[in-house]
C-alpha cells in the first residue's frame, strides 16, 4: 500500500516540472518514483542535480541530464521525499544517509516539494530516529557532545551510530550518521540550533522552513499540504 501511495505522490510532483527547469532530485523510494514519473515525461531541456550517487545512477540510465551544484547553482525546483512530515511541513530527513548534500540542494532551490506516503504524516517530530551527519575523526567525542545536547531537550537516549550489513554507514562524503531515538522533538528550531553548533557535527535532518508544499499519497489519492 505504501509503495502505490509513494508513486501516486511522485508521480502528481513531476507534473509540476516544466521544460528547462534546473531541477533537483532526492534521494530514498519515494524520490526514486519521482525520478522515474520525470524521465517519463521527456520534457526538453531539464538539468537534473541528484542528491545522491544512487539517485543520479538512476537518472543516469533513465537518460536524464545531469548538472552539479557548482555548475548550476539556482535550482527552480527540488522534489524529495521525508521520513516524517510534522506540523508546518517541518521535516525529519536523513534515513538514507544523504542528508547534508539533499540540504545543500534544497537551500540552493526556489520552491521544495516533499512527497511522502500518508504515513509518514505525524503531529509530532521524533518517532523516526533523527539522524546526525558527524565527521569520522574524533566521531565517539561528537556523539557524547550530542547526547549531552539531547539531555538537554529531555531526550534520554545517547544517539548511536549508524550500521549496516557490511559496516558502518558512510555518507557520500565519508561521513558517519548517528540517529538520535528522540521519542518526541518539542522544540525543532532549538534542537536544530544545538546541534549545528558542535564541533564535529556537520548536518542533522531537521529540515525546517525550506518545503513549500507537501504531495501527500493516500489510499483515495494526493492530498496537499501547505504550511
Amino acid at each position: 500500500m505504501s509503495d502505490q501511495q509513494k508513486k501516486i505522490a511522485g508521480e502528481a510532483a513531476a507534473l509540476r516540472v516544466e521544460a528547462g527547469m534546473v531541477v533537483g532530485l532526492g534521494t530514498g523510494s519515494t524520490a526514486a518514483w519521482f525520478v522515474k514519473a520525470l524521465a517519463a515525461r521527456g520534457l526538453d531541456g531539464l538539468r537534473c542535480v541528484p542528491t545522491s550517487e544512487a539517485t543520479a545512477d538512476l537518472a543516469r540510465e533513465l537518460g536524464l541530464t545531469l548538472s552539479t551544484l557548482d555548475d548550476t547553482p539556482r535550482i527552480d525546483l527540488t522534489v524529495d521525499g521525508a521520513d516524517e512530515v510534522g506540523p508546518g511541513l517541518a521535516l525529519i530527513k536523513g534515513g538514507g544517509a544523504a542528508l547534508l548534500r539533499e540540504k545543500l540542494v534544497w537551500e540552493a532551490s526556489d520552491r521544495c516539494i516533499v512527497i511522502a506516503d500518508a504515513a509518514k504524516v505525524v503531529t509530532t517530530l521524533g518517532v523516526f530516529a533523527l539522524p546526525i551527519e558527524v565527521v569520522a575523526f574524533g566521531h565517539k567525542t561528537t556523539a557524547n557532545r550530542i547526547a549531552d545536547v539531547l539531555l538537554d531537550h529531555d531526550i534520554q537516549m545517547p544517539a548511536r551510530l549508524r550500521q549496516a550489513e557490511r559496516g558502518v554507514v558512510r555518507t557520500d562524503g565519508g561521513n558517519l550518521i548517528y540517529d538520535a531515538k528522540c521519542g518526541a522533538i518539542h522544540d525543532p528550531v532549538r534542537l536544530a540550533d544545538d546541534l549545528k553548533l558542535i564541533t564535529g557535527v556537520v548536518e542533522h535532518g531537521l529540515f525546517l522552513d525550506l518545503a513549500d508544499e507537501a504531495i501527500i499519497g493516500t489510499v483515495s489519492g494526493v492530498e496537499l499540504l501547505l504550511p
